[in-house]
């Protein structure tokens, strides 16, 4: 929504007093905008700080979700909820680099349990695969957006998502036919039309 010059006007016309109660209200309504604020304004950790929290958190609650392992629909709504912490954890701190880490260090934490993906029905863990595969797309998009400083750090990453796909059969297949390339897991080796790419894939009725 644009707002005119007239109504901007309006807005700074309030009083002192009226003005605190409107943003009060619109912060009760508005959870998030409320902590983007707090921690922009006061809030004495910082982005670093909320990182490195989230990363035990991503830690602690998928070796917590993995007692669900053999559920797979289960898993992943818990999954999701993870990754949902860490897109919160993004808007408040607009941390670039933890948005790309974390989300892998998520996917790597979730292919620990390589061993006992194996065990079950490829219908069963497909829906999961999927979802990991679009993750890893998201991040090869975002890489190149990222300064290039922070690039060792997250091949660090990326030499780990793809050692776990290699002992993946299964993965390593969906990979391939959902035009998933894990050479790519690598900054340097990261297509510039990636965006592009993932659009031509996903227009073909890929990753679904």
């Amino acid at each position: 929504m644009e707002y005119s010059k007239e109504f901007k006007a309006a807005l700074s016309a309030f009083s002192g007093p009226e003005k605190d109660k409107l943003i009060f209200r619109l912060l009760r309504k508005d959870k998030l905008l409320s902590k983007k604020l707090y921690f922009e304004l006061i809030d004495p950790e910082t982005t670093d700080d909320k990182r490195d929290a989230m990363e035990d958190h991503v830690e602690t609650q998928t070796l917590l979700a993995t007692k669900y392992v053999g559920n797979a629909k289960y898993f992943l709504s818990t999954v999701r909820k993870i990754s949902a912490e860490i897109t919160e954890h993004v808007k408040i701190t607009t941390d670039k680099f933890g948005e790309i880490s974390l989300n892998l260090l998520l996917v790597n934490k979730i292919l620990e349990n390589n061993s006992d993906f194996s065990r079950q029905r490829f219908d069963n863990v497909y829906k999961l695969y999927i979802y990991i595969i679009n993750k890893i797309f998201k991040s090869l998009i975002l890489v190149k957006k990222l300064d290039e400083d922070y690039w060792m750090e997250i091949d660090e990453y990326f030499r780990n998502t793809q050692k776990k796909i290699s002992e993946n059969h299964y993965l390593q297949k969906l990979c391939i036919n959902n035009g998933l390339d894990i050479n790519w897991l690598e900054c340097d080796r990261i297509p510039e039309n990636i965006d592009q790419i993932v659009k031509d894939i996903k227009s073909q009725g890929f990753l679904r």
